[in-house]
């Protein structure tokens, strides 16, 4: 442990960069110390280390410290903790916002753990790199794209289906991994074109890696003695992060090469004989290997193997936690489940065909459940940005290089725009109810310019899902909310999973 923190020291004073530490460092560490003291901090802090050693190693326990710090603090604007020389603010109440600003828009240093996986694409890119990618990328979520979409999503829920009856009448059971496998095959047939079958082969070494990276990453973002590489290559995870970006990099890069060829092939067809070729369904991939930068040239490889792996790790996790998080909050509250099926009667009556865009528009009770359980449980707890100058929020002055956590979790919670927080009120969302609550008080998908740029894609595919579960069945709740423990690591979850019992609908008429 001597070595490691030696080491570690050594990485911490230097500013977190592998260069040799120099005075500048040092200089700039308590610049940010004495101009921050005045902001309220969490106890036990100490220089250079922070709280680091008080944080929690286990993801549900640390998130919980997270709870409550913001509940000791409610009354103030902000507060800080330290992981490490990194001072971090936290902020949780709607006026606070810094997402408005483009001078805060770099991403904070903890999202650097994610360069070896997602290379720096549109979640970690910054400057121009990101201005450039976001131009290039909101085309390939427009509405006749995602309606194209729309047919992957209607398959995928409709397996789904036919699994849950296997489960019907027969007991509680946990559900997490039915919906999460659901979400994995939608993303993967729609960002890759790739059919991985994970409802069928849940044991797939990608399946398993996609989920592991994300348990590493979070504990390395949380422990600044594992920020060195040589560090954390020798005395940490290095080599189990090695061996699974590898399987998800493989994977992705042989996907692109396939896929690269399959596009190429087809736009020969079509150039030969362009009317009777049949329109084929195009993925995310695809038209990343069509898209051209401003002058001419197309982007490589290694650019597109950045966005779909983004595009695989934001696109599914979060969507599919939104869902069993909404399963469990309809199975807990009989009143708002009974309304969602009544608007599914009106919608679709008795039959059994698939979900249309229309549909959806149609659907206005069932997104405001989705609405109101993202707010409860957002599937980003908390996101960051680096402080790009000094400003000031509420009186306290917060320097240009601090990072600003904004605790999504807890300023949901706000009781001045969401009164007796934390009841599920799905109402909350209908059009009558949201005048005048504030932009800011509602961030699930983050907001401002760099907000989630496939938020159109989520909501519309927890729509599908769960208004096929809903057509087919009746959820029951096996657990109460306070057995959930949320455990905040880059995705909010469960800790013990979402049991629940089904019972087969009876056909409407």
């Amino acid at each position: 442990m001597e070595i490691i923190l030696f080491f570690t020291e050594c990485e911490l004073l230097s500013g977190c960069q592998n260069v040799q530490i120099h005075k500048d460092y040092i200089f700039d560490y308590l610049h940010k110390w004495f101009t921050m003291k005045p902001i309220p901090e969490a106890a036990g802090t100490y220089p250079f280390i922070g709280n680091a050693l008080q944080f929690k190693s286990n993801a549900g326990d640390f998130f919980r410290q997270i709870e409550d710090l913001t509940r000791d603090f409610k009354d103030a604007p902000l507060f800080k903790i330290w992981i490490g020389p990194v001072p971090l603010v936290i902020l949780f109440h709607a006026e606070n916002t810094i997402l408005t600003n483009t001078v805060h828009m770099e991403k904070a240093y903890l999202y650097q753990f994610l360069h070896p996986w997602l290379g720096t694409g549109l979640l970690t890119s910054t400057g121009s790199k990101w201005r450039q990618r976001r131009k290039m990328l909101t085309p390939t979520f427009h509405f006749s794209i995602l309606t194209d979409f729309l047919e992957v999503m209607n398959e995928q829920a409709d397996i789904l289906v036919k699994k849950l009856e296997k489960k019907a009448g027969k007991g509680e059971f946990d559900c997490f991994s039915h919906i999460t496998l659901c979400a994995l095959d939608i993303i993967c047939e729609t960002a890759m074109g790739k059919k991985v079958y994970a409802q069928s082969q849940s044991d797939s070494q990608y399946v398993k890696s996609v989920y592991k990276m994300s348990d590493i990453v979070s504990r390395r973002q949380r422990s600044p003695w594992f920020w060195v590489d040589f560090v954390y290559n020798y005395f940490g995870e290095g080599r189990e992060h090695d061996k699974t970006l590898k399987i998800l990099h493989s994977f992705t890069h042989n996907v692109i090469k396939e896929r690269a060829e399959i596009v190429s092939n087809a736009d020969e067809d079509r150039d030969r004989d362009s009317e009777q070729s049949p329109k084929k369904r195009q993925a995310f991939l695809d038209m990343l290997l069509k898209t051209t930068y401003e002058d001419g040239t197309r982007m490589s490889h290694q650019d597109i193997q950045e966005e779909v792996d983004t595009f695989m790790f934001r696109g599914h996790d979060t969507t599919a936690a939104s869902m069993n998080w909404a399963v469990h909050l309809l199975g807990s509250h009989p009143e708002a489940h009974g309304k969602v099926q009544q608007e599914l009667q009106e919608v679709f009556g008795a039959s059994d065909r698939p979900t249309t865009m229309e549909d959806l528009k149609k659907l206005k009770y069932l997104e405001c459940v989705i609405k109101e359980a993202l707010r409860l449980f957002p599937s980003v707890p908390f996101f960051a940005r680096s402080i790009g100058e000094d400003c000031n929020i509420n009186g306290f002055t917060v320097p240009k290089g601090a990072n600003a956590i904004i605790v999504t979790y807890a300023l949901h919670r706000d009781p001045r725009y969401f009164p007796e927080p934390n009841d599920f009120r799905p109402e909350r969302f209908l059009p009558e109810n949201s005048v005048g609550r504030p932009p800011y008080a509602y961030v699930p998908f983050s907001a401002g310019l760099r907000n989630c740029i496939g938020q159109r894609f989520a909501l519309m595919e927890e729509k599908v899902v769960l208004a096929s579960i809903l057509r087919n069945f009746n959820i029951e709740a096996c657990q109460e909310r306070e057995d959930l423990r949320p455990v905040g690591e880059l995705i909010l979850r469960p800790e013990k999973g979402i049991r629940i019992k089904l019972e087969k609908r009876k056909t409407q008429t």
